[in-house]
């Protein structure tokens, strides 16, 4: 509860007392004046309503936004750390890969030198092969 609902609650009491008492008396301008005192309470109150519930919304929207906001700093943090992870994993399986291409390109160079007659049978045939295929398209 705000100044406003507090202080508009008094005036509208104080305005009904005057009401009263204008009545009481059978004095028109008292009457008025009360009637003026409770309506002027009852509007003051009702703004105090109004401004409170306004920074409820505000509070409310603050911490929607600043939570928004850490959501989306987490969520960035985990895409960075799942991007280094698959950055760590693809550089791993490369190397990987790149291992093995040399392995198996070294036991293959290593098996071509031991059979220098066959690897030569195999290369002509192959470019025999290639020519004939290509001169046949024409």
């Amino acid at each position: 509860m705000n100044r406003d609902q507090i202080e508009g609650g008094i005036r509208n009491l104080k305005g009904r007392g005057r009401t009263a008492l204008g009545a009481v008396t059978g004095r028109a301008r008292p009457q008025a004046e009360g009637a003026y005192e409770q309506i002027a309470g009852v509007a003051q109150a009702a703004y105090g309503r109004t401004r409170e519930r306004a920074e409820e919304l505000y509070e409310d929207g603050y911490r929607f936004a600043d939570e928004a906001a850490s959501r989306g700093r987490h969520f960035r943090d985990e895409a960075v750390e799942h991007g280094r992870h698959l950055h760590r994993e693809a550089r791993s399986r490369g190397r990987h890969l790149r291992d093995e291409a040399n392995r198996r390109g070294h036991a293959l160079a290593v098996r071509a030198e031991e059979n220098r007659g066959a690897t030569l049978a195999l290369v002509a045939a192959a470019a025999f092969g290639l020519g004939w295929l290509v001169s046949r398209r024409r």
